[in-house]
């Protein structure tokens, strides 16, 4: 049958089409946000209860800035191809998480992710074409309360490529050795903890990222291609500060907390700065719409 015939045999059919289509993205967005409710619950449960940092609280409040910044650009009719993606990884979410269908039930955490992608899709099919997919996707996954995790599966594997690291640079001061994630120096013991992993450095790396990337309008292409230096730069900030930390004990001038604490903001302030400049740095391109 033809649109011709149909709004001539059924014209409140066709009406009912435009009205959906026309609905404002705000609607859609709230309807979408209320039907992943389950997983945004799990979230705010896992941040209170001290299990995870909040610093997934940041993440949301850029995704949050950057619709205000472009709340009058938004389309008034979405992008069907980000919004069929949405709509499926929604639905897909809610299966996940309670193993209905024929999905298998995943971890909370899992389900999540899925929930925040799906809606990272759902703001893309109202946000501008210029508005890169990648950091946008980043972003709602760093809104994840996924630090705990990370540092128990990925804690251990940095910290001892972090003390290996700081023995080739310790060695030509001191007498180094290292045991998994401690190094021996000059006789004494220095733990390489939980902290020195670099985790939460890596999460600030990568939020600066996508954050100045969104700033410069830089495309998904180049955005991609510059986070191995964006990795790369947290890798060597967190090697740094554990190595002049582990120097500086074994030297018998260990600092005081506070100036522990400051030098590390120091260090980490350092690489989101270098990580910026990179983000920044030929950003005179426009990005290639993509077919969604």
């Amino acid at each position: 049958m033809s649109l011709a015939v149909l709004a001539q045999t059924h014209p409140r059919v066709i009406d009912w089409g435009i009205r959906l289509d026309r609905a404002p993205a705000a609607g859609w967005l709230a309807l979408q946000a209320g039907a992943l409710t389950p997983h945004w619950i799990w979230m705010a449960r896992r941040m209170h209860d001290g299990s995870d940092d909040p610093l997934g609280l940041l993440a949301l409040a850029a995704l949050a800035v950057l619709v205000w910044c472009f709340r009058s650009e938004l389309r008034p009719a979405p992008r069907l191809g980000w919004l069929a993606i949405a709509t499926f990884g929604t639905l897909s979410a809610q299966l996940l998480r309670t193993g209905a269908g024929p999905l298998p039930s995943l971890p909370p955490l899992a389900a999540a992710l899925v929930a925040v992608l799906a809606m990272a899709c759902g703001l893309l099919a109202f946000l501008p074409r210029r508005v890169a997919g990648l950091p946008v996707a980043l972003l709602a996954m760093l809104a994840l309360p996924l630090l705990s995790s990370l540092q128990f599966y990925a804690g251990y594997p940095l910290r001892v490529i972090t003390a290996e690291a700081s023995r080739w640079l310790l060695m030509t001061g001191f007498s180094v050795a290292r045991e998994g994630s401690s190094l021996l120096v000059d006789g004494q013991r220095v733990i390489v903890d939980a902290p020195c992993s670099g985790v939460q450095m890596a999460w600030f790396g990568y939020f600066t990222a996508c954050v100045v990337a969104l700033w410069s309008d830089r495309d998904g292409g180049s955005f991609l291609a510059r986070l191995p230096a964006v990795g790369l730069m947290v890798l060597a900030g967190n090697i740094v500060r554990n190595s002049v930390l582990v120097a500086l004990e074994a030297a018998g001038h260990a600092p005081p907390a506070r100036l522990h604490d400051g030098f590390g903001l120091a260090v980490l302030a350092g690489v989101c700065g270098g990580i910026a400049w990179v983000m920044v740095t030929s950003a005179g391109g426009r990005r290639v719409d993509t077919a969604f």
